[in-house]
């Protein structure tokens, strides 16, 4: 199965773990290619992982505009979403980052996983300084790459079973 593995990162946490998605994948028999959002279409993909970096509770606007663009073809495919964001010991929400649920209903998504991220101060710009000083988030990677391995597995072995059959 030809599987595209895309996310949306503004400072390159998301994309890695796209890229760590697409190893698992691919380790597992499935002809994978990982590429960073905006750009490209569905085309000749079976399947599409997609995910986004999540600030302020929101997608980024490269992903939620890739979704608009390709809604249609994304429903004739079997999707699966995961976003990136929380970091240290910050509750985590109940529900899923607000434009979620409407990615979920536009892409008919076989599901949504949540991983945390990295905060590196360094990199951000000083909107984002001050809103990580108001939260008093902590800095690191808080990445847990044996989740995210795990889920990667569990999406392989869905879409090897599920045969790319639309919802």
């Amino acid at each position: 199965m030809k599987v595209l593995v895309t996310a949306a990162s503004k400072h390159g946490s998301t994309f890695e773990i796209a890229m760590a998605l697409g190893d698992e994948i691919r380790s597992r028999g499935h002809d994978t290619t990982v590429r960073q959002l905006p750009g490209g279409d569905v085309d000749g993909y079976d399947a599409v992982v997609l995910g986004s970096a999540v600030y302020v509770g929101r997608w980024m606007k490269e992903a939620t505009d890739f979704v608009r663009r390709h809604a249609p073809a994304l429903r004739q495919r079997r999707v699966w979403l995961f976003s990136s964001g929380p970091v240290g010991d910050l509750p985590r929400p109940e529900e899923p980052a607000v434009d979620v649920s409407e990615v979920l209903r536009s892409t008919a998504a076989a599901g949504h996983a949540v991983f945390a991220g990295r905060l590196d101060r360094d990199v951000l710009t000083f909107g984002e300084k001050a809103i990580v000083l108001a939260l008093h988030a902590p800095q690191g990677d808080f990445r847990d790459w044996t989740a995210i391995r795990e889920w990667a597995a569990f999406v392989a072995t869905d879409l090897r079973s599920s045969s790319a059959v639309p919802h």
